[in-house]
């Protein structure tokens, strides 16, 4: 059972024998806090089959790689635990990382290897005669020799009879023993956060019989411990936290002049904070019963002392105020319910596989946002294209041991059955306007006050509602301004916004859609319409596509601003919401996801030919995906990894919907995908309005392209001086700031030069040889630039069609209705007489949006019909040359 020693004796080796050598004079440095990385066949085999049904993500030990070489490693947990130990000691050397084998104030005696327990009861009997004590690893010097040789050593945080040691008897500190290693070594020591939770249930104000007698789930007794290992396994979460580099924490100059003793005691409270901080980021916050979060928001100071100054201002009775604010406060409220949020999770992973062929996810971004969730409420901003939106994000975030977040809904949801189910996932129900109810406003600004201020993530839709479109559409500062004003107030230290992309190969609310963009009215939700919703599960939607964008803090954001917040005029707070609102905006542009849908929907729609060649199709769809590519455009997988199948499957995908149709020999097309050079495709005109919603789900990347080609063509010769164009530039943009969210940082100069080096790159630009800042148009250069400008085609048309509404009919009465009922008169009367060409151009939400235009700049107050002749000009200068 001993190993064999090979060491030659020595002469006292001879003198005094072998035994009696190396108990007294040899080395001492057996301790049952060491345990070896090898403990046998039989033991190893026992602990891998005891652990096996905990998973460690492989993110997560991303942060134990990426430490230096010659880092000194300790890791830590809040409490002590023989269970946790042996896990991370043989899970991590399994996954050849670096393992802990010193448990610091353990004492390992089961798993030890035999001969190890002889020579620990060796080495401790031969110093006790040697010294009338027990051998001391610290004293000894053996830890610090050991973690120098490259070993790694855990250490809990909160132990009763270590801290009993250290703090009354004044024996070592393991965290001073650290921070002495770390003074006296030029190598860096990091101590790592380790936690180790048995349930992601957020913790309850109230703790149940099970907690009281079988322990919490972050601190569980044996038989809990036992029970979940054995019967739910999946829902042990190990998490490792961001490590504490020991060398640069003590270089804090309000740490570096405090004593070795307080300076142990800072380490341990800020250890301490951020493992409490990374639960809470698993968990969510301590969840406070319905009755009690309902009667600490009605009887706050803020909300008393408005109801009373109500009361009084109104002549109402108090209980009257009260009673309204009561029962507002029970149609917006949440109920946040664990064992709910866990049956919607496994309801939409089975809606998932059902209707969809799968996920695409950054997981990496949605790491950082989980690491930040430690400074602030995580506050997710996704734009908004169907009613799968937040249940997706919530089933991502719950599969990423992440707390779904409270979300903004519309109280038009609230229906039964899908009411109590969603506020049981952490659904608020908010109105479409506050107007007329002051009570109501400042009983939600209370409610949402007092989330953030418990330590809720939130989510909400930063464009109000669903975009028909395809497109996001522009913000709606409505909850952005009451989230800033909590933060005003001092509901937390700070707001972490995540903005966020969802989208689809196909949205299942498609033809709902087209209803409502031709002028159709919107079905409200009711019962009958959920039971309708079974036909959906019928049919394949493609992938979902989620991409997170780096998430960024309302502080650092505040910061770049004079005055400060809290002393900023309502003017300047309202300028500053509109900019924040427009960056989230941007953010979810950037990360947006380039689909072969989208792709496919743009040649379709853009194409001057009424019937095209799959070759021709090809062609302009390299043309476009070179620009992408150019543009650092996100690009869906398929995309990346065989763009030909990827487009042939969109192309199935729209022949099968019948929206084109195809031309060929079936037969021969079906025995040979590959060679359709004599295939053709035709768009079925009335399906046009679906294809664009497709097209727009990629337009945010071309518009700036689009905007330089049409000025470019709009000189109407073939060399042209960059800077002629950014004034035409500045009013594209200008007047399609309803259509789309322009980067705020982005000049209508840098914009134009941007786009005119990616049109040099591809050769369709030529730089002139001697005059600066002139270019010549090639000859294919002129007509790719026609493809890219086809892109504002539709939306000229539209604007086209509300501007002849105000030429021939403007009249400062009438209702909206009766206006929009004769503006789509007019659109189908000038797509009868081919006087527009796009049947996508007439949309409902297109001739909202100008007619916003057009009143913001006060048409129809217009007497001497001046701006009328000026836009109708600028309009048709435009369309001529597409």
């Amino acid at each position: 059972m001993f190993k064999k020693n090979n060491t030659p004796p020595s002469e006292n080796d001879t003198k005094k024998g072998w035994w009696k050598h190396r108990v007294l004079k040899g080395s001492y440095d057996h301790y049952l806090c060491y345990l070896p990385s090898q403990i046998g066949y039989m033991a190893s085999f026992i602990l891998k089959r005891f652990y096996s049904g905990i998973d460690l993500r492989k993110n997560q030990t991303k942060n134990i790689t990426d430490l230096p070489d010659n880092a000194i490693i300790v890791y830590t947990s809040k409490y002590k635990s023989y269970f946790e130990f042996l896990f991370y000691h043989t899970h991590y050397k399994s996954i050849k990382i670096a393992s802990p084998v010193i448990g610091i104030d353990y004492k390992v005696i089961i798993w030890q290897p035999v001969s190890r327990i002889f020579r620990i009861i060796l080495a401790y009997a031969g110093y006790f005669l040697r010294h009338l004590s027990f051998p001391n690893p610290y004293k000894n010097q053996y830890i610090q020799n050991e973690l120098l040789k490259g070993r790694s050593a855990l250490v809990p945080l909160i132990d009763r009879r270590t801290f009993y040691r250290f703090f009354v008897k004044k024996q070592t500190d393991p965290l001073c023993y650290f921070i002495e290693l770390q003074n006296s070594s030029n190598r860096p020591v990091f101590i790592i956060p380790q936690l180790f939770l048995f349930s992601t249930n957020p913790p309850k104000s109230i703790p149940s019989l099970i907690d009281i007698f079988f322990g919490t789930a972050e601190k569980p007794g044996v038989l809990r411990r036992l029970f979940t290992l054995i019967k739910n396994p999946n829902t042990i979460v190990v998490e490792i936290a961001e490590p504490c580099n020991l060398q640069t924490f003590l270089e804090d100059p309000q740490i570096n002049t405090q004593s070795i003793e307080q300076q142990a005691v800072l380490l341990r409270r800020f250890l301490l904070n951020q493992l409490n901080r990374l639960r809470q980021s698993i968990t969510g916050p301590v969840i406070k019963s319905p009755q009690e979060l309902k009667q600490g928001i009605l009887t706050g100071d803020r909300l008393r002392k408005m109801m009373e100054y109500y009361s009084e201002k109104k002549d109402t009775p108090i209980y009257h105020v009260r009673k309204k604010a009561d029962a507002y406060l029970d149609e917006i409220a949440a109920k946040y319910n664990p064992r709910i949020v866990k049956m919607l999770y496994i309801l939409v992973r089975w809606i998932i596989k059902l209707m969809f062929e799968g996920l695409v996810i950054n997981n990496d971004v949605l790491r950082q946002a989980k690491n930040m969730s430690q400074k602030g409420p995580l506050i997710f901003a996704p734009c908004h294209k169907s009613h799968i939106d937040y249940l997706v994000l919530d089933y991502i975030l719950y599969n990423n041991n992440m707390p779904c977040p409270h979300v903004a809904a519309g109280a038009n949801l609230s229906i039964w059955p899908l009411g109590p189910l969603f506020r049981g996932a952490g659904a608020f129900f908010i109105r479409r306007t506050f107007k007329g109810s002051a009570i109501y406003s400042k009983v939600f600004a209370e409610y949402i006050y007092t989330l953030l201020q418990e330590g809720f993530n939130l989510e909400f839709f930063i464009e109000g509602g669903r975009s028909r479109t395809g497109k996001l559409i522009s913000p709606k500062f409505g909850m952005l301004s009451i989230l800033l004003n909590a933060y005003k107030n001092g509901a937390c230290d700070d707001l972490i916004f995540v903005p966020v992309f969802i989208g689809y190969d196909r949205v299942p609310e498609e033809n709902a859609y087209l209803h409502e963009i031709g002028g159709g009215k919107k079905k409200p939700e009711s019962f009958l319409q959920v039971i309708k919703a079974r036909k959906f599960l019928k049919t394949r939607y493609g992938k979902i596509y989620i991409n997170f964008h780096e998430p960024f803090s309302l502080k650092a954001f505040l910061n770049q601003y004079e005055p400060a917040f809290e002393t900023m005029k309502t003017k300047d707070r309202y300028e500053l919401c509109r900019h924040l609102s427009y960056r989230i905006l941007n953010a979810i542009d950037r990360v947006s996801f380039v689909t072969p849908h989208a792709l496919v929907a743009s040649v379709l729609l853009n194409s001057p030919k009424k019937s095209f060649s799959h070759q021709y199709l090809k062609s302009q769809l390299e043309f476009y995906l070179n620009y992408l590519i150019s543009q650092n455009a996100e690009l869906a997988d398929t995309l990346l990894l065989d763009p030909d199948y990827a487009i042939i499957q969109a192309l199935d995908s729209y022949i099968q919907r019948k929206l084109i149709i195809r031309v060929t020999d079936e037969y021969s097309y079906h025995q040979n995908k590959d060679a359709v050079s004599d295939v053709y495709y035709t768009v079925i005109e009335n399906k046009r309005p679906i294809i664009e919603l497709y097209k727009n789900n990629c337009i945010v990347f071309f518009i700036p392209a689009a905007f330089t080609s049409l000025v470019i063509l709009k000189k109407d010769a073939f060399q042209f001086s960059a800077s002629d164009l950014h004034s035409d530039y500045a009013f594209l943009q200008e007047f399609f700031k309803y259509e789309f969210a322009y980067n705020v940082n982005s000049t209508p100069e840098y914009s134009v030069r941007k786009n005119i080096k990616a049109f040099i790159d591809d050769a369709f630009l030529i730089p002139h040889p001697t005059l600066p800042d002139t270019y010549n148009i090639t000859a294919a250069g002129y007509r790719k630039l026609r493809f890219f400008a086809a892109f504002v085609k539709t939306y000229l048309e539209s604007y086209r069609i509300v501007l002849n509404y105000y030429v021939h009919l403007a009249q400062n009465g009438g209702k909206t209705k009766d206006r929009m009922k004769k503006i789509a008169s007019i659109g189908d009367r000038m797509y009868k007489n081919k006087e527009i060409e796009r049947s996508e151009a007439l949309s409902e939400i297109n001739y909202k949006n100008a007619i916003k235009y057009f009143q913001y700049h006060k048409i129809q107050k217009d007497e001497h019909h001046d701006k009328l002749k000026y836009y109708s000009e600028a309009i048709y200068n435009n369309l001529k040359f597409l």
